[in-house]
């Protein structure tokens, strides 16, 4: 429906003069707020019938009568798939290097990620380590009196005789582009502050260890990870974002959180059946509220959960050493020098990031 204005102006002794054309305006948005009762074909149509949609056409007639229907959408342009590589080794180089006039116009290609990477898997009970090029994780136990340096120690002996470059970590805690943000609530102290890229003399990548093990889990579209370990991990990637989460601290009743329900803890109290309930139960609640296309289930007790709602698959603990590779495909993953401190290298990559 046009909008109403002041009458023309009539000249003296003349009929009203002929208003100039309006100018159709480069671009139009519309916001169309639809309700359950009052809104229907009609009234949509009645209210957007003198809007023009889409850009300006290069003339505009002036006689065109008002458009009686909504003209149909566009088709959304299709999103780009995550590209993460399967692995990490090093990207394949051309058989033969291309003249300088072939590619002067090209953009700069992103230099490869490190040929050999070791990841470390750090959870509540136990550690697992696994270097490209191997087959076989090797792991060693942890617990309440685990500490850096005893990770460092830990991580020494069960890497011997493998050759690597770079390291990826995966801690139970908060972790931002310093390193651990939070201590473990399942390990010992002294992780804020502690440097370990000069510990280890590598270059270091840290992240919490369920967005690792999600990033190793991950086949595209909206996927949330819920780890099933010491406690509850969790983490959502959607459009090409890796989204740490700390479900476990949402409350499951009055007086019990997620994490307290679903953990080893809830499980040895709850017993193995309600403890399947209870699960099936959060991970129906949950996947519906994340609005996830599907859920995948990893971490030590996943494979206690009998049955999985639609949707829902488990995963493997071993994705957790997949997601330590494909960490290094991830710029926003802030690098940890080897000479302490990080490297501010810039994020340009618009494939994946991490928040």
């Amino acid at each position: 429906m046009a909008p109403m204005g002041p009458p023309p102006a009539i000249p003296e002794g003349g009929a009203p003069a002929e208003p100039p054309p309006a100018e159709a305006p480069a671009h139009a948005l519309v916001t169309i707020d639809i309700g359950g009762l009052t809104t229907g074909p009609a009234i949509v149509e009645a209210a957007l019938g003198d809007l023009y949609f889409g850009p300006a056409p290069p003339a505009l007639a002036p006689a065109a009568p008002p458009p009686t229907s909504i003209p149909p959408p566009e088709e959304p342009a299709e999103e780009a798939p995550l590209a993460i590589p399967a692995e990490a080794a090093p990207r394949e180089q051309p058989p033969e290097a291309a003249s300088p006039e072939a590619v002067q116009d090209e953009p700069a290609a992103r230099p490869a990620g490190p040929p050999s990477i070791l990841t470390i898997d750090v959870g509540g009970t136990k550690v697992k380590i696994l270097a490209t090029g191997q087959t076989e994780p090797r792991k060693a136990p942890s617990g309440r009196d685990f500490t850096p340096s005893r990770l460092i120690e830990t991580v020494r002996s069960l890497a011997q005789g493998w050759d690597y470059e770079a390291i990826s970590i995966g801690l139970p805690a908060l972790v931002g582009p310093q390193g651990p943000r939070s201590e473990p609530g399942n390990l010992g102290p002294g992780w804020v502050g502690f440097d370990y890229a000069a510990a280890f003399g590598k270059p270091v990548k840290m992240v919490n260890d369920a967005a690792m093990q999600a990033l190793g889990s991950y086949e595209g579209g909206r996927m949330l990870f819920l780890g099933l370990g010491t406690g509850l991990g969790s983490a959502l990637i959607t459009g090409h974002v890796v989204v740490p989460l700390e479900l476990g601290r949402l409350p499951y009743d009055t007086t019990r959180t997620l994490g307290e329900v679903l953990g080893r803890r809830g499980l040895e109290r709850l017993g193995k059946g309600e403890w399947r309930k209870a699960c099936l139960r959060a991970l129906t609640a949950l996947m519906h509220a994340f609005v996830a296309d599907y859920v995948v289930v990893g971490g030590g007790n996943a494979k206690n959960v009998k049955e999985l709602p639609p949707g829902a698959r488990r995963g493997h603990n071993l994705t957790a050493f997949r997601g330590g590779f494909r960490l290094w495909s991830a710029d926003d993953v802030w690098v940890l020098a080897a000479s302490g401190g990080e490297s501010l290298h810039p994020t340009a990559q618009e494939a994946l990031r991490m928040l």
